[in-house]
């Protein structure tokens, strides 16, 4: 499967963003470069949102970043996707939490490089990354 946004950003990517802490890095590929999220990161975003009741304007903030940041779906083929790649990690001993392992899987799933600055991802096989705190686009 191929996904018209060659750019998906993790959870700590998407959070960066949001605060507003961002590079030039990331700035210039934002700029230059179709960029989604995974639904994942979008559960773990509004899981954040939950926790800080009191948080309004991080809320707003955060639904207004959900609204213009497609999210990718979670589909039977990247169900499958995550089946084959947890059973290879855990076959050769490699371990990520259960929520990178999904995101990982639905990036690789949909072709799509990675942003973040979680160094758990370079363990995952086969999966292009692209560190947003030390990289510039190509």
């Amino acid at each position: 499967m191929s996904s018209a946004h060659p750019y998906m950003l993790d959870t700590n990517a998407a959070s960066t963003l949001i605060r507003g802490h961002i590079t030039a890095e990331m700035q210039n590929l934002l700029m230059g470069h179709s960029v989604c999220i995974s639904v994942i990161t979008e559960a773990e975003l509004r899981f954040g949102v939950k926790r800080r009741p009191d948080a309004t304007r991080l809320a707003k903030t955060v639904e207004a970043f959900l609204q213009d940041t497609p999210v990718l779906p979670w589909l039977s083929a990247t169900a499958q996707a995550y089946a084959e790649l947890r059973t290879q990690m855990e076959t050769q001993g490699i371990g990520l939490s259960a929520m990178d392992m999904l995101i990982a899987a639905h990036a690789r799933a949909n072709d799509c490089t990675l942003i973040t600055a979680d160094r758990a991802f370079k363990q995952v096989p086969g999966l292009r990354l692209l560190d947003w705190s030390t990289s510039s686009p190509k």
